[in-house]
């Protein structure tokens, strides 16, 4: 494996399964010495491992959760002291808990918003005092459409992917003097272990409401992504909506 990241380290939470997974192979493939983070799946963390090196790249699996503060910080550490910087940072880890307003748990609305939004802070401001010595950083937050429009049922998921986008426009104003630039991608439903879990029905509902017709694949979110890190030095502060035009 060789390309436009070779020689720089990308660290990828949540990148055992799904869209952080397939982040991963697409950032080795072009070069990326990677580190793959998880929570509690260690031997898909692993599988993916085996992918990227079978194929020529580097990897590293390191367990965390970046809910955590404590973890979150752990993992860039880690990383640094592994693979000594870390260039790139993918905030791909979220969870849902999905419930009407009027039944969700403190539990679960803490739980959301604890690892799909508190996390970025935490490795955020962990890379960053390497990113800023080296005037150089490539930070991507995985929002989603849900977070541009919101969604019945999830009131805690759409809290945090919204503010996942204004923490990356004011990261992004803070940042770019120092090189490093950070942008969001909001996928729209895109053919994951989440997805595939729905009923026939939900998905030809879902499909109805997306003009191109279908779901999205992994791959397709893990190319602007790698596209935002390789080619995106003019991006920062943006949203990347993949959504087959579902939301515009």
């Amino acid at each position: 494996m060789a390309g436009a990241l070779d020689g720089q380290v990308a660290v990828v939470t949540g990148a055992s399964r799904g869209i952080g997974r397939a982040c991963a192979i697409e950032l080795a493939k072009h070069g990326a010495a990677v580190v793959i983070n998880y929570t509690s799946n260690e031997e898909a963390a692993n599988s993916c491992k085996a992918e990227i090196e079978a194929a020529g790249g580097k990897a590293i699996v390191v367990q965390a959760n970046v809910g955590n503060p404590d973890e979150a910080r752990a993992l860039i550490k880690a990383a640094e002291e592994q693979c000594g910087k870390v260039d790139i940072l993918i905030n791909n880890a979220g969870v849902n808990r999905d419930r009407t307003i009027q039944r969700m748990s403190d539990a679960e609305w803490n739980e959301v918003i604890q690892t799909d939004l508190s996390s970025i802070f935490y490795t955020t401001q962990a890379a960053l005092g390497g990113m800023r010595e080296r005037n150089y950083g490539r930070i991507v937050n995985m929002s989603s459409v849900i977070g541009q429009m919101g969604n019945l049922g999830q009131a805690n998921y759409s809290a945090a992917k919204a503010g996942m986008i204004a923490f990356t426009k004011t990261a992004a104003k803070e940042l770019a003097r120092f090189g490093i630039t950070v942008n969001a991608v909001c996928p729209g439903f895109i053919e994951t272990d989440m997805v595939a879990a729905l009923s026939d029905e939900i998905k030809t509902s879902l499909i109805a409401n997306i003009p191109v017709g279908r779901f999205g694949t992994a791959e397709e979110v893990a190319a602007a992504v790698r596209f935002l890190v390789t080619e995106g030095g003019f991006f920062t502060g943006a949203q990347l909506s993949l959504n087959g035009g579902q939301y515009m």
